[in-house]
């Protein structure tokens, strides 16, 4: 089982940050995290990566319905977007599968609710791609 949900568009970093906002935001997610990993990595370790950010994205009210299906689901929240700059003028996207998040877990419910994330993040991930 592949664990991303990965697409690459002919796009500026910048730009497809901006996209991926909306495109979570369009298909019910709200970002509450944002990690800078280029800028953490060169302050902690003095390195260069490519430029990307992980957004963590949450829709409420599929967090909820998994907590009270499995509070210990709440380790694997919020679902994780990459944004990476790939090479000038291209950049990736990747999500982690909500289903590969929850193949450990078992329960119809919580299932369910990873069902309707990965519906969702991914045509988050297609509408960025345009």
């Amino acid at each position: 089982m592949e664990y991303t949900i990965t697409v690459e568009v002919e796009r500026g970093y910048d730009e497809t940050v901006a996209a991926t906002r909306e495109a979570l935001a369009d298909n019910g997610f709200g970002v509450l995290t944002e990690i800078d990993l280029t800028a953490t990595l060169k302050a902690k370790l003095g390195v260069d990566v490519p430029r990307q950010i992980i957004l963590g994205a949450c829709r409420p009210p599929l967090a909820y319905a998994a907590l009270q299906a499995e509070p210990a689901v709440a380790v694997l929240l919020p679902c994780n977007v990459v944004v990476r700059s790939e090479r000038p003028g291209a950049t990736v996207v990747q999500a982690l599968d909500p289903a590969f998040m929850v193949s450990m877990i078992e329960g119809e419910q919580v299932a369910e609710v990873a069902a309707d994330a990965r519906a969702r993040i991914a045509a988050a991930l297609e509408q960025i791609r345009g």
